[in-house]
């Protein structure tokens, strides 16, 4: 029996990607009338001339009075020469039109008024001074903008100046997206998704990148994933004006992805599959009967921003013959190693800030699923296909995704992960002058690291010392050994051992984790959690190999605990906060101090003087023990060893 998968086994690259397809694509835009008042940002179609001059009439530059510069021939300081009104001057105002018999404009704080009939000037005039002179800006029958321009605002007032009331531009590019799938959700119905459903979203995200681009888009509602459906859509959309008909997901190599055949169906396949990383499975067919792009869009988000961004933007921009905006490029140092695939190219988002005279970049999770990182990124970073990763601490070049002042106004946090970060977020985006946090969850240790490098303004940290007893000083001197760094408490929290609502197993403390029907998850090596767990095991005499997941790692305490929420996991070790926000029950362990661990040389740095301000008023700390699980009774302090 013949597999029905669409396998994809030669990826080609992603500039040969558009090569190939514009090499049979054949879209012609018409054209159509809009007024010109309302054409900002369209493309023309014809070139534009002018009808009138601007200025249509020789005007005043200046207010003052007009003259006959020959007249005024010989004037200069302490030889007055004396003009009559009516006779050898007259009063303008700027704008105003030039009377015949007179040539040039002297500004008024240069006359000296004798009475109402005489003035005194002491300063001669030249031809012309001061005026502007008849189609000194636009000439008529001049070309005022050429073909394929597209309007800015600036262009409104000349097109305006020059008589142009309306003017020919060229349609937009119309695009229909068709989502599909059996899981997912139309979000206009507002559902609520069970087991096995997503609300889709790719759709209204890629229809708000078109829009950005000048194009008109219509989003269908999703169709299921069945073959004669999906092209029954497609087909619909192919009859109408649309130019570009994005099918939503199927793309891939499943069983159901249904996207290749469905562009088949009515057309030629040109590229399926792409050596990149995310967006590999995308697909650029042509339908010569139609004479439209057809496009897979892969499913997963990040994916399908890299079809849109890298494949179909350029496609776009080729077909309304207008060239492509770059976006602008730092140097930026690389907080963490970056490895890689060879033959394929890697798109990379990234956090960035100044810390100190550099810029620091901080990858983010790499699943094309994640859709948090389109959010929160303020850069790509891009891995050519020849290179095998990129080391820790190397300078890489970044692609901005944001203005360079919202870097310039971003703190970068490093470290332990913790809920109260979300309130500071917020905060400090709550102030006039708003302040970014990026925070990226690697452990204490990671986030001591970090700071050490200098690629940091200021780390999380929890680190228990079972020697000294105390917290994060002991990792600091080994760690940190020879930068001056201040510590200030953000508060107590609950450590302790989340599960399911109920606690089905029974868990009561460490000694359940070794019971071969609980499955453990735990933190990443290096966070403190890790750090107190694994100092709780060696109290109690429990082996690790003991435990079933003690090799099983999440970064974040929301990570641990939606692992126990899902079923993944029977227990998981974190703050009671997050317990709390998901619902779940809490087993406490102990109670540990949170620390911000900061460099001193940021401590005049206005975002962190900002930042402890927030931490240190009383209406935040009470924000904080609404969450539950922390104690204050120490925030906002400075500590000492």
């Amino acid at each position: 029996m013949r597999d029905k998968r669409s396998i994809y086994l030669n990826t080609i690259s992603i500039p040969e990607a558009i090569f190939n397809i514009k090499k049979v694509m054949d879209i012609q835009l018409k054209e159509e009338v809009v007024p010109t008042h309302m054409a900002t940002h369209r493309i023309t179609s014809r070139p534009v001339y002018a009808k009138y001059s601007s200025p249509t009439y020789h005007s005043a530059a200046m207010d003052g009075i007009c003259v006959r510069a020959k007249d005024t021939f010989g004037a200069r300081e302490g030889n007055p020469i004396k003009l009559k009104k009516g006779r050898d001057f007259q009063y303008v105002n700027t704008g105003y039109p030039i009377p015949k018999g007179f040539d040039a404009v002297i500004m008024i704080e240069y006359v000296q008024k004798i009475d109402d009939e005489y003035v005194s000037i002491e300063k001669a005039a030249y031809p012309y001074e001061h005026v502007r002179k008849i189609g000194e800006d636009i000439v008529a029958t001049e070309m005022i903008i050429p073909q394929n321009h597209q309007i800015t605002p600036y262009d409104i007032g000349a097109l305006l100046s020059g008589g142009i009331y309306e003017l020919f531009v060229k349609e937009k590019v119309k695009i229909s997206i068709i989502p599909t799938g059996d899981e997912v959700l139309d979000f206009e119905l507002k559902p609520k998704p069970g087991i096995g459903q997503v609300i889709e979203s790719n759709s209204m995200m890629l229809k708000a990148m078109a829009e950005k681009w000048g194009c008109i888009v219509k989003r269908i509602p999703p169709v299921e994933d069945d073959l004669d459906k999906i092209c029954e859509a497609l087909c619909r959309e192919l009859e109408s004006d649309a130019h570009i008909v994005v099918i939503g997901a199927g793309s891939s190599a499943g069983d159901k992805d249904y996207s290749r055949r469905a562009i088949e169906r009515f057309g030629e396949v040109i590229v399926h599959g792409i050596s990149a990383m995310p967006g590999k499975p995308s697909i650029l067919g042509f339908s010569h009967k139609y004479k439209k792009l057809m496009v897979g869009a892969p499913g997963y988000p990040v994916s399908s921003v890299i079809c849109f961004e890298k494949l179909l933007k350029p496609l776009i921009y080729h077909i309304v013959s207008r060239p492509m905006e770059t976006r602008p490029k730092i140097q930026v140092m690389l907080n963490r190693r970056l490895p890689s695939k060879l033959g394929q190219t890697e798109f990379i988002r990234v956090a960035i800030a100044r810390v100190g005279k550099r810029y620091v970049a901080n990858p983010m999770k790499r699943g094309a699923s994640q859709i948090t990182t389109l959010v929160n990124a303020q850069g790509i970073i891009e891995i050519p296909e020849n290179v095998e990763g990129i080391k820790e601490g190397s300078i890489v070049d970044a692609e901005l995704l944001v203005d360079l002042n919202l870097i310039e106004n971003t703190l970068m946090c490093v470290g332990s992960h913790d809920n109260i970060l979300d309130l500071i977020k917020n905060e400090l985006m709550k102030r006039d002058n708003p302040i970014r946090l990026s925070s990226t969850h690697v452990g204490s240790v990671g986030g001591l690291v970090a700071l050490n490098r200098g690629s940091c303004h200021f780390a999380g940290s929890h680190l228990y010392d079972p020697e000294s007893g105390d917290y994060n000083f002991p990792f600091i001197k080994k760690y940190i050994p020879d930068k001056e760094v201040a510590v200030v408490n953000l508060a107590i929290r609950h450590q302790g051992f989340m599960v399911k609502k109920g606690n089905p197993k029974g868990i009561c403390d460490v000694k359940d984790l070794i019971r071969k029907d609980v499955v453990f998850v735990n933190r990443q090596k290096g966070s403190g959690t890790r750090i107190l767990f694994d100092d709780l095991l060696k109290k109690n005499n429990i082996s690790p190999e003991d435990i079933n997941g003690y090799d099983r790692e999440e970064f974040t305490h929301m990570e641990i605990g939606v692992n126990v929420l899902s079923g993944t996991a029977d227990v998981g070790m974190g703050i009671y906060a997050a317990a709390k926000a998901l619902g779940l029950d809490f087993i406490e362990v102990a109670r540990e101090r949170y620390d911000l661990v900061i460099l001193k040389e940021f401590l005049e740095d206005p975002k962190i003087k900002a930042l402890l301000e927030i931490i240190s008023s009383n209406s935040f700390k009470a924000k904080i023990e609404a969450l539950g699980g922390y104690e204050t009774t120490l925030t906002g302090r400075f500590m000492e060893p």
